[in-house]
Parts: structure tokens; sequence; C-alpha cells
């Protein structure tokens, strides 16, 4: 599998991250978002998994929690620098958009597990036209307060699907309900999942996430 990695040595590429071209034609690509502690390179193997072939692009979050990347602050477990989230949601979208343009592909499904997942469904919230879709596996609600951009249509049919642990200590029971509810009313097509586990991830995650691929990730 072919790989391009970088440094942040190309213009507007400012996260370290790796790249894997697509070798299927017509799928859509997959942003890889690690949880905390993870790297560039965690969720790539999952990717190729769940859509063979498709194009990735994986950054490394740019926030050091005890040396343990993260893509944003959080106050205490479970409590978020909110400000933050907002400055990195935007960072990482405008990253996005500057790989789109040097790597030429379409926009992505975002595959975000824990604190990549909850930087996914904050771009959708605040930049609902840079992601195709999400896939959040372990998502809390990132932004307690509505957004501007959150309005209706605004991520209107793009498919979201939610997998959460009902056994869960670190995200709060109701929080992945709550962030299904405010997807919806932004439009999107929205599958809310409660998974017989906790904060990692099982089987029944993975049957999950590539049936949800299988169904969405062909272009067109």
């Amino acid at each position: 599998m072919s790989q391009t990695e970088s440094s942040a040595d190309q213009t507007g590429l400012d996260h370290i991250h790796r790249f894997v071209p697509a070798t299927h034609a017509g799928l859509r690509p997959i942003l890889a978002l690690h949880g905390t502690g993870g790297d560039e390179t965690d969720l790539l193997p999952l990717a190729e998994m769940l859509a063979p072939g498709a194009a990735a692009l994986s950054p490394r979050g740019k926030v050091s929690e005890g040396g343990m990347p993260r893509f944003f602050r959080r106050l205490a477990e479970g409590v978020f620098d909110e400000a933050d989230v907002v400055a990195k949601a935007h960072a990482l979208a405008d990253f996005v958009e500057a790989a789109r343009k040097t790597y030429d592909f379409e926009a992505p499904i975002a595959l975000g597990f824990s604190n990549g997942a909850n930087i996914a469904a904050a771009i959708m919230l605040l930049r609902p036209e840079v992601l195709a879709g999400g896939l959040l596996l372990r998502a809390m609600v990132p932004l307690q307060e509505k957004q501007e951009t959150e309005r209706a249509e605004s991520l209107a049919g793009k498919p979201v699907l939610i997998a959460s642990g009902a056994m869960d200590p670190i995200v709060p029971v109701d929080d992945p309900t709550r962030l299904a509810e405010r997807f919806r009313a932004c439009g999107a097509d929205v599958t809310h999942e409660i998974l017989p586990g906790g904060h990692g991830l099982g089987q029944g995650d993975l049957s999950l996430a590539k049936a949800f691929m299988e169904a969405h990730a062909r272009i067109g």
C-alpha cells in the first residue's frame, strides 16, 4: 500500500499526516481521525478494512496531553475546552481542504474514534461542507452550545453513524443521543446504535462500520 507521509512540508498541510492514494476508482475517500494517544498510523488499517482501495487521509492531532496526541484540549475527563474545539475544528477543516487540492480527492467521510470522532462531529457542525459524512465511534457532544452553522439542511442527506457503548465509562449516557438529534436537526441521515460494550471497539462496531461504508462509500 503506497503512502505519502508529511511533516507539514507542503502549502497548507500543517498537520503531520499520512495519505494513502486510492487503488479503487469510485470510492469516497476516508478521513481517519485517531483517539487520544494515537497517531496518523492508527486507523489506516481499519480504513482499508472498511473500504478496500479507498484513498485515506490520516492527520495527527496537534495538541499534546501528557505526551499523548489529541485534536483539541480538554479541562478534565469529559470536559472540553470549547474555544479550543472551535479553533482546532476550523484548523483541521482548513487542512482537509488544502489536502484535497494537493492530493486531488473528493470530500471524505470521516472515520473517527473517541477524540477523533469528537473533532469530526465538531467539523460537521461548524463546517458542514467539508465532510461527506461521518462514521463516529464513541463520540460525545463536542460543543454544548448550538453553533451558528447548525442550521436546517446544512448537512442535508449526509450519512452519519454514531456507535456508542452501553457501558462506556467515558461518554455520558445521553451524549450520543443528543449529538444524533443535533445532526438530524441539520438534515443529516443519522443512525445511532448502542452496542453492549464499553469505550473500546468490538466486533459489533466493525460489522456496523463495514455495512455503513458499503452503503455510503461509493461516489455517485
